[in-house]
């Protein structure tokens, strides 16, 4: 069977603030800028999970986008959204929460629930002109 790439799209707002405990305000605010600001900033992040794989010959899905809905929403929309990642979110509070480790943390979190049978893809939106993805590579 061929393989295909089905894609989903997702949508959070967070906070967050890039900085590094150990440097002082003037170290970040040198490498990271406005982004560490101590009052923190947001963004409204957009979310592609893309899987990739054979088509299945009984349902004709590589994967049911439905459960892929579902579990975008259980693991990272209720996670994320409307967070503050610094200090709500469990796998920021001695990462800096810069669009890479978002992506990282989004793909770990969504990886061990898909079969190892499927590639997985994330990227994700941080402004309309800035954007990373991860592969687990």
């Amino acid at each position: 069977m061929p393989k295909v790439t089905v894609h989903r799209k997702a949508h959070f707002n967070a906070a967050h603030r890039l900085y590094r405990k150990d440097w002082s305000n003037e170290k970040n605010f040198e490498v990271f800028n406005k982004c560490s600001n101590e009052y923190y900033h947001g963004h409204n992040y957009e979310l592609i999970v893309s899987l990739t794989g054979e088509i299945n010959k009984e349902t004709g899905y590589v994967y049911d986008l439905g459960i892929l809905r579902n579990l975008i929403k259980s693991e990272i929309e209720e996670c994320f959204d409307h967070k503050n990642l610094n200090i709500e979110v469990p796998e920021f509070k001695n990462l800096n929460p810069t669009a890479e480790n978002i992506c990282v943390v989004t793909f770990d979190k969504l990886r061990k629930h898909l079969p190892e049978t499927l590639d997985l893809k994330i990227t994700l939106y941080e402004t309309p002109r800035n954007f990373v993805s991860y592969s687990g590579e």
